[in-house]
């Protein structure tokens, strides 16, 4: 037959270059490339025999076959699907260039990484050059079902392809590569081993619908063994779920996140339409050690038609999501699609709404209908959830009737805020909380007196998240979130004429004692007054209404945020004989020189008292000393 030589457009021969020399990081992917493309071949044969019955062709028994020659380095890829013509080689495989080539070509260069560029080659969609990479020689051979004459499509990769019209060729196509010397260190593996094809085979193309075979090795004396099945074909997201067992869902769980316990709850979605994708996503039933390290890998697999394509695609899940482990099998989506171009897709965003609605859904679910697994999935993984509450104002009311929250109403049984508001008392008109590290601490706080003697609930919060999203969400069914630690308290709710003018009387009692500590601890305070909170405790210092808290404050300097120091509030309890004293001794003294040292006391122990920490430890340390001294 009559060989023809083609040129590569000089710009097709450009893109071909950089492609091979500067785009794949890994080189791995060539061969996902061509058993995907041989999967594609398969289900369009599939496809047309279905549609035209007398179509001469055999579909008995249809699969992917790849071929090592170790002796001559050649590896073969094969399939007997659709095939083609000599006309739709020319056009899908000899040319590369189309209108948008010279565009392209400038993106390419200016791409600042091999990622940005990887994901523009799957914009353009070249994936069969990839084999390139790893060979000086590419010869494809192809019929097109129904047709009795072949082509044969041959090039180095420089500047010329080949055609040829062959009249033996099988139906389908085989692409047959001529491999480059192995190089491990520019990640140049040997693809005639057996072990690695099986293995890049299992990690790419597991669940390719098709079967994907291989002869073993012979051994000497042996006879010819018979082709070994590479892949599973067992996409469980694609299969009803009756199909499917428990056993066989946890197996791929297990698979997938490395984790050799059962999930909490298994997660199926499929959707279709315009875009239409599947999901089998997996809560696990326990944190992994590194939720919150910087390192964590988060994300679900990315498939594409079966094809492995990414294995912690973090665009389609929120952060606040990321214990979740599962898979996700788009339909129409770039093979090499990258990390950037999936931040940026209309689908993926979709897809991600989706997802997140359909996780939250089931954690109501699952708390509606299992208490004790509602209380693992919350132990495990509340705190990272209520990240979603200050990141997703989409999905707050979502997140919010899943959560749930230590309370002064029980010691073992934390609440909603749903259930918080049931119980409210008659003329409260707020959802009061306290933060801290831990239930203790916080209950014994000096803030709580009040409230524990007038029988008030109030939320322990003791993540370090519940310091910022208790700011974010503000409200909840017309109910503010109130500090018990911020602004001025005032539980009498009605107004009590009695109670006003025992105030009043106090507040004049006290003025001169107030605005005398407010002069002496003006560096660290920046008003003294009295409180309505207290009932045990001499004093206590809280934080502006709209301030942030010293716990805030700090967390925004451990992530590199330098805040200014917020000034805080002395409150007095007038009712404390210690505080009833110094107000008799500030009163009758002319000379008040010894009682700035009670005062700096006093301050201090209100600090100690909320969990905070003396200003100079040293100094309050002598202090004490000090008086314990002279009462001995």
């Amino acid at each position: 037959m009559t060989t023809e030589t083609f040129e590569f457009q000089v710009e097709a021969r450009q893109l071909l270059q950089l492609m091979i020399h500067s785009v794949y990081s890994n080189k791995d992917v060539f061969l996902r490339e061509l058993v995907s493309n041989a999967s594609d071949a398969l289900d369009k044969l599939r496809l047309e025999k279905l549609r035209d019955d007398s179509l001469d062709a055999d579909v008995s028994d249809l699969h992917i076959e790849i071929d090592v020659d170790k002796e001559a380095r050649t590896l073969t890829v094969r399939d007997n699907g659709i095939g083609m013509s000599y006309d739709e080689v020319g056009q899908l495989i000899g040319t590369i260039a189309n209108s948008g080539t010279a565009g392209f070509l400038k993106e390419l260069r200016e791409a600042q990484d091999a990622a940005g560029a990887e994901g523009l080659i799957g914009q353009f969609g070249v994936g069969f050059y990839s084999g390139f990479m790893v060979a000086d020689e590419v010869t494809l051979v192809t019929r097109r079902a129904g047709e009795s004459q072949g082509t044969r499509w041959t090039s180095r990769g420089e500047s010329t392809y080949t055609l040829e019209k062959v009249d033996d060729a099988p139906q389908g196509t085989s692409v047959t590569l001529h491999l480059k010397p192995a190089d491990p260190e520019n990640q140049l593996h040997d693809y005639t081993s057996p072990w690695t094809i099986k293995e890049i085979v299992k990690r790419y193309s597991d669940f390719i619908t098709w079967p994907i075979r291989m002869v073993p090795e012979q051994g000497d004396g042996e006879d010819a063994p018979e082709p070994e099945t590479l892949n599973s074909m067992k996409a469980l997201w694609a299969r009803s779920r009756d199909e499917v067992s428990d056993d066989e869902y946890h197996e791929l769980y297990k698979h997938i996140s490395h984790d050799w316990r059962e999930p909490l709850e298994t997660i199926r979605l499929q959707a279709e339409g315009t875009f239409e994708y599947q999901a089998l996503l997996f809560v696990p039933s326990h944190a992994p050690h590194d939720l919150f390290t910087r390192d964590f890998k988060r994300g679900v697999q990315l498939y594409v038609k079966r094809v492995f394509i990414m294995d912690d695609c973090e665009a389609l899940l929120p952060p606040y999501l990321r214990f979740v482990k599962g898979v996700v099998d788009a339909q129409d989506l770039s093979l090499n699609v990258s990390r950037e171009i999936l931040q940026q897709d209309r689908h993926i965003r979709m897809m991600q709404r989706r997802l997140t609605k359909k996780v939250l859904s089931t954690v109501k679910e699952i708390k509606t209908k299992d208490a004790d697994r509602y209380a693992t999935f919350w132990r495990e993984f509340g705190t990272v959830l209520k990240e979603g509450l200050v990141t997703d104002s989409e999905n707050r009311d979502a997140i919010l009737a899943v959560a749930s929250f230590a309370t002064t109403h029980a010691e073992d049984e934390p609440t909603t805020l749903a259930q918080y508001v049931e119980r409210m008392k008659d003329g409260q008109e707020d959802i009061y909380y306290i933060t801290g590290e831990s239930r203790q601490s916080i209950e014994n706080s000096p803030h709580m007196e009040a409230f524990r003697d007038k029988g008030i609930e109030v939320l322990l919060l003791t993540d370090a998240v519940d310091e910022v999203w208790v700011d974010a969400v503000g409200e909840y069914e017309g109910k503010k979130l109130r500090s018990v630690a911020k602004g001025e308290i005032d539980l009498d709710g009605e107004k009590d004429e009695k109670a006003d003018g025992e105030r009043e009387k106090q507040a004049e009692e006290y003025a001169g004692l107030l605005g005398w500590m407010r002069e002496q601890l003006d560096e660290d305070i920046k008003e003294v007054r009295l409180s309505a909170r207290l009932t045990v405790s001499p004093a206590c210092v809280v934080s502006d209404a709209h301030d942030l808290t010293p716990a805030l404050e700090n967390m925004y300097r451990a992530m590199g945020q330098e805040v200014p120091r917020t000034k805080r509030i002395l409150e007095l309890n007038p009712d404390h004989l210690l505080v009833k004293n110094l107000n008799q001794a500030y009163k009758e003294r002319e000379d008040r020189s010894g009682l700035v040292e009670s005062a700096e006391l006093l301050h201090t122990l209100a600090v100690l008292a909320e969990g905070g920490q003396p200003k100079d430890p040293a100094r309050f340390v002598k202090l004490v000393a000090d008086r314990l001294e002279r009462t001995l």
